[in-house]
This record gives C-alpha cells, structure tokens and sequence, in this order.
C-alpha cells in the first residue's frame, strides 16, 4: 500500500509509527489510535488517507440525485477515521443525506465529535440540507448489527478500510464485505476506493458480491497516484 505510506510522511506522523502503520497488521485499532491522536497538520481538523471529500464529490453527487426514493438518503462510512468524507457530504450536499460515521478507534470517533459539535472556538458544523443528519459512532466493521440493520443505507462507503483490514488476512476481509452487503438496501450501492489494483480487486468482489453488479473507475491521478472506485449494486 504505498499510498497509505506516503499518506502517512505528509501527515508527518513519526517515522517509526509511519513505517508499523504501513508494514504490519492495520487491523490492529491500538497503531491507529496512536495515529488519530496526533495533532492535525497546519489547522485543518481532518485528515484523509488517499483522497479527500472534494476529489470524489462528482462522483458521490449523482449518485445522491439518483437514489431520492429515500429521504434523506442513508450513507453509511466504515473506518470513517478523522476523514473529511462524512463532514463533506453532510455540509456540501443539497441533497438531504443521513451520515454515519464509523469507526473502531474511540480516539478517532471523539475527534469528530468534536468537529461536529463545535469545540476549542470552532463553530459546529452546518448542514447542507436542513433535513441532514450526521453521527459518529465507535463499531467494528466487521460486526456491525449494534447500529446498523440489514438493507438500512442506500450508500456505503470504505475507503481504504478493506485494504486495512485484509492486511490481517482476507477471511477479515470477507467478512467487512459481507456486513457491507448486508446492511445495504437492495438498491443501493457500495462503494470500495483502492490503490489495489482492477485485476486484484475485482475478480475478488464479483466473487463475493452475492450476485450484485461490480463495476469500477479509475480515479486521479491524486499526487501521483491512481486510484480506482469499486462500485457494488443492487440488480434488482
């Protein structure tokens, strides 16, 4: 993954957390605790692995507009982190959109519910919409049956969190996948960006992806590096 490492040099995390972040388990919620609780580069409260909100809206938008059957429409980040994924949809859509952030780090959580309340002279965040929502929650997202139900968002979004996970084998990995797919509406859509490339990744999801419809775009670049969004839908 070296998109994660070179993430990791410009956060200007330590290089020694740097080089464990990027060469060992990233299952592993201590390392990543240790991360978000470092301080934020310059004043920008979020930070964001790959790519942020603004690089992928003209991809996430349409899809807003196309699914208005649901108001607000249901998204759902697994491995939010201190991303700037869910703060963009929820302040930059005009759509009406119900976020929910999460994340196995309480570090991470806490930090955007800092964000989002307004903390240390910073105004709460304003939504986009006057009917959105937007929560950060601690889960694993391997089980995530204590805050979500089956079929209940119409969007999901990993980024980055399925490469994290499968760096502890790809059984975890399955398993991610599976709750993604359980929890999302029959119509819905999933929503997997990567640096892995197409040939990897996508005999490996339609494998998986319980009948669904996987396609993929090619993203960037973004500093240098390509990326691919891996999108699983509903067929019927």
């Amino acid at each position: 993954m070296a998109a994660l490492r070179r993430a990791l040099l410009a956060k200007g995390a330590h290089r020694a957390l740097a080089g464990t972040l990027a060469s060992s388990c990233l299952a592993d919620r201590s390392l990543w605790d240790r991360l978000h609780a470092q301080p934020h580069p310059g004043k920008v409260p979020t930070f964001d692995w790959f790519f942020g909100y603004e690089e992928i809206q003209g991809l996430l938008l349409p899809l807003l507009r196309d699914a208005q059957a649901a108001h607000p429409l249901r998204v759902l980040d697994v491995g939010c982190g201190t991303s700037n994924l869910c703060t963009g949809l929820y302040t930059q859509s005009s759509h009406p959109v119900d976020v929910l952030g999460v994340d196995f780090s309480p570090v991470a959580v806490a930090h955007m519910n800092r964000l989002l309340e307004g903390s240390q002279g910073q105004a709460p965040l304003c939504p986009g919409h006057p009917a959105s929502r937007l929560r950060f929650t601690q889960a694993d997202a391997l089980n995530l049956k204590p805050v979500a139900d089956s079929g209940s968002f119409q969007l999901v979004l990993d980024k980055g969190t399925w490469d994290a996970v499968a760096r502890a084998g790809l059984p975890r990995a399955d398993q991610l996948l599976s709750e993604c797919l359980r929890v999302l509406s029959p119509k819905g859509t999933l929503i997997q960006f990567s640096d892995e490339d197409p040939d990897v990744r996508l005999p490996c999801l339609e494998q998986r992806s319980l009948g669904r419809t996987v396609t993929m775009q090619e993203l960037g670049p973004f500093r240098g590096i390509t990326y691919f969004a891996y999108l699983v839908k509903g067929s019927h």
